[in-house]
C-alpha cells in the first residue's frame, strides 16, 4: 500500500538536503517533484496542485529552528498536509437508534457485499447483535452471496425471495430487528456497473425511506480517479456520511485515498486490506501519512495484536513458560494467532524502516507457515507435548511425514528451544523485578 508514492515522495524531499533554510527558490523544485509523485499516484491535477500550494504557503511561513534541518521541517509539513487532506483523524461511525441502521452503497464489483460481511463481523466482535438485510434485488445471486458470507461468521440475514422492492425488504428487516433485539441493521443495496440515473433514484428512495443513522459509500481503490468521480456522484445523491476504500492491498497507487476527501468532502472511515473477513481496519489519516513517509505504523500493529489477545489464554501460557512446560501445541497456537493478524508483509510494513527492507520480497502467508505447520502436525500428540523426546529417529519420521528434510525439522526444533529459553528468561526477569520492588 502506497509503496510507489512513498518512494517518490522520499526522493523528492531529499532535494532540500544540505540547504540552510527554506526559501521560495529552493522548495520550488521539491514541490515540483512532490506534485509529480502525486500525479503518478493517480491524484487529480487540481487536488495535487492545491496540496502543493498549501505546503508551499506553510513552508515559506515556517520558522525553521536551528535544531531542525529544512528537509526535516518539510517532511513534517508534508506529513501534516497529507493527514489533513485525508481527514485529520478517524471520523467514527454513528450507531445511534433502536436499531441503528447502516446503509451501504456502491457500484458492482466494488466489494460492497463483502464489506457488509466484514463490517458485521467487526461490530459483532464489539458486542453488537447484527442483522444483515439483503436489499440488492437487482443482481442475480446477491442474496446467496450475502448468506454465504454471513453463515461463515454466524450472523443472520433477512431476505424476502421474489420481492423486487428494496424499500419493503429494508423496512421489514428493521421491524424484525426492533422486535427481536438486534442493535444494528446493515442494509446491502443494489449497484450497477456504472453510475446511472436509475441507480441514483433507487438509492435516494431507499435512503429517504429508512433514514439511516449511518450511510457508507464503498469504492474500489484500484479504480483511481473513477473511484473519486463515483464517490462525488453518490454523495450528491444521498449525502452519505463516509467512504470505505476496498482492495487497498492490491495494485493501487493511493490516489483515491488522497483525493476522495478533498473532492467529496466526506471522510474515509474504513479500509479493506484483504480477502479475509477480518481484513477491515479503521482509517486513521495520521497513521496513513506516517506510512506514506516511511515512518511505519506501530500503533496499528499493536492494535492488531490486541485483537488476537486472549487474556485467559495468556495467563495460562505464562504459567506454562515459567514452569518450563511450553510445548509444540502452544507454539502452533501462537502461529495461528499471528496468521489471524493479517498479511505478513503488510504487518512488517508497519514497523518503521521495514517498508524498504521488504519492498522486493515476495511473502506468501500460506507458504511462510506451511512447512512449520506440516512438521508440527506430523508429530504424535506425545511428541508435541514432550519436545525433549525428539531423537534422531523420530525427527527422520517427522521429516518424511511432513514432506520436509531432517535439516528443516532440526531448524524448527532449534528455533523452538531458543523461543523457550527467551520466554523463560523474560518471565524470570519480570518476576525478579517484581520481587525486587517488594523488598
Amino acid at each position: 500500500m502506497f509503496e510507489n508514492l512513498s518512494e517518490k515522495l522520499e526522493r523528492s524531499l531529499k532535494n532540500l538536503k544540505g540547504e540552510g533554510k527554506i526559501t521560495e527558490i529552493n522548495i520550488s523544485e521539491t514541490l515540483k517533484e512532490v506534485r509529480r509523485a502525486l500525479l503518478d499516484a493517480d491524484v487529480s491535477y487540481k487536488v495535487a496542485k492545491d496540496f502543493c500550494d498549501r505546503v508551499k504557503q506553510k513552508a515559506i511561513g515556517a520558522n525553521v529552528l536551528t535544531a531542525v534541518k529544512p528537509q526535516q521541517m518539510m517532511v513534517k509539513i508534508v506529513h501534516d498536509e497529507l493527514a489533513e487532506f485525508m481527514g485529520s483523524e478517524n471520523a467514527g461511525v454513528n450507531l445511534k437508534g433502536n436499531p441503528a441502521v447502516v446503509l451501504v452503497a456502491g457500484l458492482n464489483g466494488s466489494g460492497k457485499t463483502t464489506f457488509c460481511g466484514k463490517f458485521a463481523l467487526y461490530l459483532k466482535k464489539k458486542g453488537s447483535r447484527v442483522l444483515l438485510a439483503a436489499c440488492d434485488t437487482f443482481r442475480p445471486a446477491a442474496i446467496e452471496q450475502l448468506r454465504t458470507l454471513a453463515e461463515s461468521i454466524g450472523i443472520p440475514v433477512f431476505a424476502q425471495e421474489g420481492e423486487s422492492d428494496p424499500v419493503k425488504v429494508a423496512k421489514a428487516a428493521i421491524e424484525k430487528a426492533r422486535g427481536e433485539g438486534f442493535n444494528v441493521v446493515i442494509i446491502d443495496t443494489a449497484g450497477r456497473l456504472a453510475v446511472d440515473e436509475e441507480l441514483m433514484e433507487e438509492i435516494r428512495t431507499l435512503h429517504k425511506a429508512v433514514n439511516p443513522s449511518e450511510s457508507l459509500f464503498v469504492v474500489d481503490a484500484m479504480t483511481g480517479q473513477d473511484a473519486v468521480l463515483s464517490a462525488k456522484a453518490f454523495n450528491e445523491a444521498i449525502d452519505y456520511d463516509g467512504v470505505v476504500l476496498t482492495k487497498m492491498d492490491g495494485d493501487t497507487r493511493g490516489g483515491a485515498a488522497l483525493s476522495v476527501k478533498a473532492v467529496s468532502g466526506k471522510p474515509i472511515k474504513f479500509v479493506s486490506t484483504g480477502e479475509k473477513l477480518e481484513a477491515l481496519d479503521l482509517f486513521h489519516p495520521q497513521r496513513v501519512a506516517d506510512r506514506i513517509l516511511g515512518m511505519g505504523d506501530v500503533v496499528s500493529l499493536v492494535e492488531k495484536a490486541q485483537e488476537q489477545y486472549d487474556e485467559k489464554q495468556a495467563r495460562e501460557m505464562k504459567k506454562k513458560i515459567v514452569k518450563g512446560r511450553f510445548n509444540f501445541n502452544d507454539f502452533y497456537d501462537q502461529i495461528q494467532q499471528v496468521r489471524k493478524m493479517g498479511d505478513i508483509k503488510d504487518l512488517a510494513g508497519m514497523i518503521p524502516g521495514m517498508d524498504k527492507a521488504i519492498k522486493n520480497v515476495d511473502i506468501d502467508n500460506d507458504k511462510a507457515f506451511k512447512g512449520t505447520e506440516a512438521i508440527i502436525k506430523s508429530m504424535t500428540p506425545y511428541e508435541r507435548e514432550h519436545p525433549e523426546c525428539l531423537n534422531a529417529s523420530r525427527r527422520r519420521r517427522i521429516a518424511g511425514g511432513s514432506g520436509t528434510s531432517v535439516n528443516d525439522v532440526n531448524k524448527l526444533v532449534k528455533q523452538f528451544e531458543n523461543s523457550q529459553k527467551m520466554m523463560k528468561m523474560a518471565m524470570n526477569g519480570s518476576l525478579a523485578a517484581k520481587l525486587k520492588g517488594l523488598r
